[in-house]
């Protein structure tokens, strides 16, 4: 009876951890290289490819007088001060794009 309990206590304790070691063996999605909440508006207009997207959505953005003093800034934050230009519609079309581009070495 003791080695029916134990091995049923083992069984139960083996299935409760199961699904949290298929959960870490699983892979993690992949964080994109860009992006409008973390990647600067100067490092995006800096690179080609992400400035074409930029300029895409943003047209005239990467071009203005006043640029200089955002370009710290991540396009997220600079909607607080710009919302009518950085939409989270043209914002969430820029991050689509952007994630199908590799990080630039």
């Amino acid at each position: 009876m003791r080695a029916i309990l134990i091995a049923a206590t083992l069984a139960a304790s083996s299935l409760a951890v199961a699904p949290m070691a298929l959960a870490a063996d699983a892979p993690a999605a992949a964080k994109p290289a860009y992006s409008t909440s973390e990647t600067s508006i100067g490092d995006l207009v800096a690179n080609p490819e992400t400035r074409a997207i930029f300029d895409k959505y943003l047209p005239g953005v990467s071009t203005n007088s006043q640029l200089e003093m955002a370009k710290v800034m991540t396009p997220r934050q600079v909607q607080s001060y710009a919302p009518d230009m950085f939409t989270d519609e043209a914002l969430a079309k820029i991050d689509a794009d952007l994630a199908k581009l590799p990080a630039k070495k």
